[in-house]
């Protein structure tokens, strides 16, 4: 299988990894609390949901006292994004303890909201330690990836999820992009990791790994239904999002996400992951509720 670390395409973007970086270099606004950030392009012109979520987590984190790391988010995504102008972000301190801060974010355009979040950060603490195994699967090495399975076409949506993405993402099994899976099953497994590495920055890792996820936290919901991006007539929009770290994480480096799809209805889907690193240790849990429909005629 290709290594897009090793071995870059010539087609690719120039620096999708820079460009990341650039989006979540959020600049502070003209009061004390507000930031700007900038998009990335996306086909279609709306903002990608993981990337404003994760904006709004590094503004958040930004207005912590020193040292202290965000271990939950919860945010509801209000209304589609215009990649053509800036996101405005406006933190509220609502408390800072002896051990946790917490912050609510709202991200605006023109004045419209268009995500609502509240995280909260804690001192490094010791404490009670365990983690669940992570599920056998085989190594990323032995997986085909979406540039493998994608990289050859020529279409704006393909180019962008492998030639611009900043993520080397690899379905076990077989992905979704050109056709559902061979048998429907809620259950889906994804080795992912940034193309490039990314500076020590712990805040900076779990808001990449936040902006990351988005893209496949609703996958699970499509193969239980038997569909696949390309089923025509499918609408597909993330609600909430609802993330939960346990350990440092690294996102240069290969990550398992286990996921599952535990209840679909109303238009209405559910996906659940839990993230593991590539020594098997459990470094975040993920929840995810999105719009999900179908023509039904």
């Amino acid at each position: 299988m290709t290594d897009a670390r090793t071995a870059p395409d010539p087609t690719s973007a120039p620096d999708p990894i820079a460009a990341l970086l650039a989006v979540l270099d959020v600049a502070p606004g003209t009061t004390p609390g507000t930031f700007t950030a900038t998009n990335l392009p996306k086909p279609g012109g709306r903002v990608f949901g993981g990337q404003v979520i994760a904006q709004a987590l590094v503004a958040a984190g930004r207005t912590v006292p020193g040292g202290r790391l965000p271990h939950s988010l919860h945010g509801y995504f209000l209304r589609a994004g215009d990649v053509a102008t800036p996101v405005d972000l406006a933190v509220e301190e609502l408390r800072d303890g002896r051990s946790f801060s917490a912050r609510r974010t709202h991200a605006a355009q023109d004045g419209e909201p268009i995500l609502s979040m509240i995280a909260s950060f804690q001192e490094e603490q010791d404490g009670v330690d365990h983690t669940e195994p992570a599920p056998d699967v085989p190594e990323p090495e032995d997986v085909e990836s979406a540039m493998d399975r994608m990289g050859h076409l020529d279409h704006p949506v393909a180019r962008f999820w492998t030639h611009q993405s900043a993520f080397d993402v690899r379905h076990v099994g077989g992905s979704l992009y050109l056709g559902p899976a061979p048998s429907p099953e809620g259950r889906q497994r994804v080795w992912m990791r940034a193309k490039g590495p990314l500076p020590a920055d712990q805040l900076l890792h779990r808001a990449v790994l936040a902006f990351a996820c988005d893209q496949i936290m609703l996958e699970p919901v499509l193969r239980r239904a038997g569909l696949s991006w390309l089923t025509p007539g499918l609408s597909v929009a993330s609600l909430d999002h609802a993330m939960w770290w346990h350990r440092d994480v690294r996102v240069d480096d290969w990550l398992l996400f286990d996921q599952s799809s535990p209840s679909a209805q109303g238009g209405r889907g559910l996906g659940a992951a839990r993230v593991f690193d590539r020594s098997g240790t459990l470094v975040a849990s993920i929840a995810q509720e999105g719009m999900v429909r179908i023509p039904t005629a």
